[in-house]
């Protein structure tokens, strides 16, 4: 695919929630929690309600809030540290307001639809400029309430229906099924292909389904939609996103990476290791990468030395899929030629300016739905975290991400 087609989308929600905040003038670096499970699920009861998921009082948990969408905010693998694995805005969920453009509570699954930008955009409306002061998250995902359908010790699933309008004018009603999955140990194991019984672990999967709730098809001509999961995690610098790829020649395949988001990432930032991409995770620059169809497999992972958390994401991807959409801000030539996986380090917006976390984001994304009346299509997001040794961690991270922890 040429040069050009890989470097379209390029308004994502990570950078424009920055901005949002500062002009909305907000405070501009809200407080990331950096305490341990148990008191960020406390914090987060004083202000919304919160569904734990647990396998046991001391074992592995997830917390759910329904009031944002089903999104999984925060994880633990549990044991004596009760580490708390998910970037929680503190700031912004304490103060008890929402913000314009896009509410950034943070959370480690959180569930959009795209595009955000572009002919088809459903954050733009028809005839607005594509600029920040038009730019608009819509309710259904960022401050709509999700009732829940169903609800167990180990599960909560959703329901949601919503109307949309994108940017030419095409009305799209969505039916949006969300089931969140505690998974156990042995799940966990047999998906990663072993794990030392060494190793503490959470494991989460989100399924996702879409449904045109409409009378009329989704076309390629009025507007298609996609599932797009993105998890917000806590920064350090020690810590690296690991993207493995389909090798093969740029004739043959495209560009390895879209790093043009932002302006070219730097070379001691990004890195390509032949077979996979290494990417700083600090929340000290921002910046963001993206792999076409062509390049992304169903994995991408990353480790924090300074905390011994090794972190895999894993998704389920139709075979032959090669159309998804694309969010760049202007009427596109090539609507569908998005990115499957992204990955997004937070940093400064401009010179002496403060983040909006920090944090970093692992992101997959379905493909383009295009959907008769009362079809639909699931796309599956699995989060698994593993905390232990090096020595612990290191096949898994050779087996699954094509290399061992010295990246």
């Amino acid at each position: 695919m040429p040069r050009k087609a890989r470097t379209l989308v390029v308004a994502q929600p990570c950078v424009l929630a920055a901005l949002a905040v500062l002009a909305a003038g907000a405070p501009p670096a809200p407080a990331a929690s950096t305490s341990g499970f148990d008191a960020d699920v406390a914090f987060l009861r004083r202000h919304v309600e919160v569904i734990v998921l647990q396998e046991s009082p001391a074992g592995a948990r997830l917390a759910v809030v329904p009031a944002w969408q089903g999104r999984v905010m925060t994880s633990t693998a549990g044991g004596a540290s009760q580490a708390s694995y998910g970037w929680l805005n503190e700031e912004l969920i304490g103060s008890g307001q929402l913000r314009p453009h896009m509410n950034a509570f943070g959370g480690e699954d959180r569930l959009w639809l795209g595009p955000e930008g572009g002919q088809f955009a459903i954050f733009f409306r028809k005839g607005d400029p594509f600029d920040l002061e038009h730019w608009q998250t819509p309710a259904l995902i960022d401050t709509e309430p999700w009732a829940v359908a169903d609800r167990g010790p180990r599960q909560v699933a959703f329901r949601h229906r919503g109307h949309l309008v994108n940017h030419s004018g095409t009305p799209l009603d969505v039916q949006i099924d969300r089931t969140v999955r505690l998974l156990d140990r042995a799940a966990a194991a047999s998906a990663l292909g072993g794990l030392p019984d060494s190793v503490r672990l959470v494991a989460f999967a989100s399924e996702n389904t879409l449904t045109n709730a409409g009378a009329s098809a989704w076309t390629r001509t009025s507007g298609l939609l996609s599932l797009w999961v993105l998890g917000m995690f806590k920064p350090s610098p020690q810590a690296t996103i690991v993207i493995p790829y389909q090798a093969g020649s740029e004739a043959e395949r495209g560009p390895v990476v879209n790093d043009a988001y932002f302006g070219k990432v730097p070379a001691d930032r990004l890195v390509d290791r032949g077979g996979r991409l290494v990417f700083k995770a600090d929340g000290e620059y921002r910046s963001k990468i993206g792999l076409s169809p062509r390049r992304a497999l169903s994995v991408v992972g990353s480790y924090d030395a300074a905390a011994g958390v090794l972190t895999i994401v894993t998704f389920d991807r139709p075979e032959g899929a090669s159309e998804y959409v694309n969010s760049m801000w202007e009427i596109q030539k090539q609507p569908f030629a998005g990115d499957v996986v992204n990955a997004y380090n937070d940093g400064p917006p401009s010179p002496g300016a403060k983040p909006l976390g920090p944090f970093y984001e692992l992101e997959t994304s379905s493909p383009a739905a295009a959907l008769a009346p009362a079809q639909h299509l699931t796309h599956v997001h699995r989060t698994f975290h593993l905390q232990g040794t090096p020595a612990d961690l290191e096949a898994v991270a050779r087996r699954l991400l094509g290399s061992g922890l010295a990246f």
